[in-house]
């Protein structure tokens, strides 16, 4: 099959970030990552994907990092390499919409921290969910990659996705990424949909997939084919199975054809020495199960994600329920059609997962029903892509005339100079601010710890007053409107 661009693939790395997410529950730690910078730094990356996601609770709660002390470290030790992060629209790094103040604030001092791509999702692909992550990106000088999140119902096919893509286009987004998280997107139907969006818009696109299904590789082959401009992949030590697939493998096999990479073997192998050693120390602490590394096709049947795969099995075994894994499996489609078909991506995944458990091992359908699924089916995550059941509804307690139609922040208030005045007597910053507002009990734990330890005169973190973003070389990329 012929290649329909002749441009270097760029690749996004994603070793910092989603690779450890993926596999070893977001546990590397700032000391497992400098030591590799440097080489990091000179590979010639398209970007570094290294914050955002989990990574920002699980630094305070599991690893005693402050997770913005993280962002600028690594801001220091990479400073020709563009920094990339995961960020969940209105709801930012949490599980709830905060109001537009407060994703104005976080956008900012991302930025002024040293991120210089912002990867915005909404787990419903609600884009009133998005607006104003794109608007602030804009605004203090980062750069938005918009993003689709993927997956299959009988009302996700390419042309809503198309539809889609074009909406983003219009809002202001640099960059279309395409969010496939639970390795869903077949190779074909990519080659098809790069194909037919590189027709549509003008936008550079990025595609991010998994290689849970097995899939991966021959997905990012399939797309390069299509022209697709930049893919996520990680090095081996952390590659494959939950997480993306190897830089090294799509590097090798795209070498001498006209989407070479352009990319150092040597050294990646350098890189790929040092998180080997990483990889071992996750795995005798228990952190990385080798079990994430296996093919799970289950997830091609039941468009589920690995890693809510195992958040359902750890439901069932504190049940003592464990035997009704795969009525569970069944009842997971079912919850998804009444639900809407939402894209199942966190925090979607957990809800619709939690509300499959609690149908099977209660013996009866919405006899429990938690806050989060009401929530949902009220709409206050967002509208919901298909049509949702009016038994699931009515079994929640919900009125047709309790459906909010409206894009939900606009019901939130203000609340940036509320977390303030709450934090004013151990918030030594606005990003410790942000921090309590995004995870008030694991963050108040961390920084009153943190500041018992610290000596006085090195608490108040000094704030970056830039707010022009200085250009960082990718390459030959530069981000374009043009086909």
């Amino acid at each position: 099959m012929e290649f329909l661009s002749n441009k270097p693939l760029l690749i996004t790395d994603t070793i910092l970030r989603d690779a450890h997410q993926s596999q070893a529950a977001t546990r590397m730690t700032l000391e497992d990552m400098l030591p590799a910078c440097e080489v990091l730094d000179s590979i010639g990356y398209y970007s570094l994907e290294c914050w955002g996601g989990a990574t920002f609770d699980s630094c305070m709660r599991f690893l005693d990092e402050d997770p913005w002390v993280r962002l600028r470290e690594l801001r220091k030790h990479l400073p020709h390499t563009k920094l990339q992060m995961l960020f969940r629209g209105q709801n930012i790094l949490g599980y709830k919409h905060y109001a537009d103040d407060v994703v104005d604030e976080f956008c900012a001092r991302s930025i002024d921290n040293g991120i210089d791509i912002i990867r915005i999702f909404d787990a419903l692909n609600d884009v009133r969910n998005l607006e104003q992550a794109i608007k602030s990106t804009k605004k203090y000088g980062g750069q938005v990659e918009a993003t689709i999140s993927y997956t299959i119902s009988p009302i996700h096919n390419e042309d809503y996705f198309v539809k889609l893509a074009k909406e983003l286009e219009q809002m202001g987004a640099d960059v279309l990424c395409i969010k496939d998280m639970a390795n869903l997107l077949l190779p074909m139907d990519a080659y098809s949909l790069i194909k037919r969006l590189k027709e549509t818009i003008s936008l550079p696109i990025h595609l991010h997939t998994h290689n849970t299904t097995g899939t991966g590789d021959m997905v990012y082959l399939m797309a390069a084919c299509a022209g697709v401009d930049i893919v996520d992949t990680a090095l081996s030590p952390l590659a494959n199975g939950t997480s993306q697939p190897a830089t090294e493998s799509l590097v090798a096999t795209l070498k001498g054809t006209v989407r070479d990479t352009g990319l150092d073997l040597l050294k990646m192998s350098k890189a790929a020495a040092h998180f080997r050693k990483v990889a071992d120390r996750l795995k005798e602490t228990g952190a990385l199960d080798p079990k994430v590394l296996n093919v799970d096709t289950n997830t091609l049947l039941y468009q589920v994600p690995g890693g809510m795969l195992s958040n359902l099995i750890s439901q069932l075994k504190q049940a003592g329920q464990e035997e009704k894994y795969y009525d569970v499996l069944e009842e997971i489609p079912r919850v998804r059609k009444e639900f809407g078909y939402p894209p199942l991506v966190t925090p979607s995944s957990q809800i619709v997962g939690t509300q499959a458990v609690l149908n099977v091992i209660t013996g009866e359908r919405y006899k429990m029903i938690p806050k989060e699924s009401r929530a949902m089916l009220r709409g206050e995550y967002g509208k919901l892509p298909g049509e949702v059941s009016e038994e699931a509804r009515a079994k929640a307690g919900i009125k047709p005339e309790d459906v909010i139609t409206c894009r939900p922040a606009d019901l939130l208030a203000p609340e940036l100079e509320k977390y303030r005045e709450q934090y004013k007597d151990i918030a030594k910053s606005e990003e410790d601010i942000l921090s309590l507002a995004l995870f008030p009990q694991v963050a108040e734990k961390f920084i009153v710890s943190r500041n018992l330890r610290v000596p006085k005169e090195h608490r108040t973190v000094k704030p970056v007053l830039h707010r022009e973003k200085k250009k960082r070389s990718v390459g030959a990329f530069r981000v374009r409107k043009e086909a």
